[in-house]
């Protein structure tokens, strides 16, 4: 019996730290996600920055599939080679809305937004310069650059001679402010990509000569000082048949470092109208 105690005794301290162990990975891992809607059908996250969504690279330490694995074990499904119906992707460096599916219908149904159009994502970004105008339709196919396509798969537009198979992307911008980062000209801007191609906004941004802060392959590799590229996924509506979604974050440069960060020095438009403003007979500039 004195044995057996004893054993009881080991296996309820091993719980214990179990659970502590738990509580310490959960709480560490919840710091690079913030949970936006929970329900049958989904699940948004707000993504942090410079966190890859899924990878089959034994060299890539941590991914958001594996982030939400451990957060979330209960809604794994192991079918998935990656556990989870990802709605969409973000890139790397860009930060917020992210909605994942939790069963077949709503990936489908999610799917479908994207594929006739009917899905809306807004995009906020601090671009490098003072954007002249308020509303500017970006319109330049894009395609893979050749130098690049073995390595960091960076885009670039129809008019680059290395581009490859350009396919039409449009992007509108609206500007929403013009001040200084780190004592040097910049813009925050509102884009609302139309099409969906990779790396769009970036080298759209780029192609329009207002390269994102902190961008360092679109910029060439020359804007290494700030500590992330100032690209967040704002808002995300998603008027399907199961489940309709109008999910947004707030403003995630609005408290950042006015020492060595971005300060507001012109407001030309107000968020809250922005978004009406940036869709007006834009479905008629296809």
């Amino acid at each position: 019996m004195a044995l057996f105690r004893i054993i009881l005794r080991c296996l309820y301290g091993l719980e214990k730290i179990w659970s502590f162990v738990i509580f310490k990975l959960r709480g560490s891992l919840s710091q690079k996600i913030d949970v936006l809607h929970q329900s049958d059908n989904f699940l948004v996250i707000n993504k942090g920055h410079d966190i890859v969504i899924n990878s089959n690279d034994p060299l890539v330490a941590e991914s958001l599939h594996s982030i939400l694995s451990k957060l979330y074990p209960s809604l794994v499904n192991p079918k998935l080679r990656h556990y989870f119906h990802f709605v969409h992707r973000l890139d790397f460096v860009t930060s917020g809305v992210l909605c994942l599916a939790l069963n077949k219908k709503a990936a489908s149904a999610a799917a479908l937004c994207f594929e006739n159009r009917s899905a809306k994502k807004y995009y906020m970004a601090l671009v490098r310069g003072h954007v002249s105008g308020e509303i500017i339709d970006i319109k330049a196919a894009i395609g893979e650059c050749s130098s690049e396509k073995n390595g960091n798969h960076k885009m670039c537009v129809e008019d680059d001679a290395e581009c490859l198979a350009p396919r039409t992307a449009f992007t509108r911008l609206l500007v929403l402010e013009r001040g200084l980062f780190a004592a040097y000209p910049a813009s925050k801007v509102l884009l609302r990509p139309v099409t969906g191609r990779r790396h769009q906004i970036r080298v759209h941004c780029h192609y329009l000569g207002h390269t994102i802060v902190g961008d360092y392959t679109y910029s060439c590799g020359r804007d290494v000082n700030p500590d992330r590229t100032f690209l967040h996924a704002l808002r995300l509506i998603l008027p399907n048949a199961v489940e309709p979604l109008d999910i947004r974050t707030g403003d995630p440069f609005q408290n950042i470092d006015k020492t060595h960060g971005w300060i507001p020095v012109e407001k030309i438009n107000d968020l809250q109208t922005a978004f009406t403003k940036i869709e007006n007979d834009i479905s008629l500039n296809l």
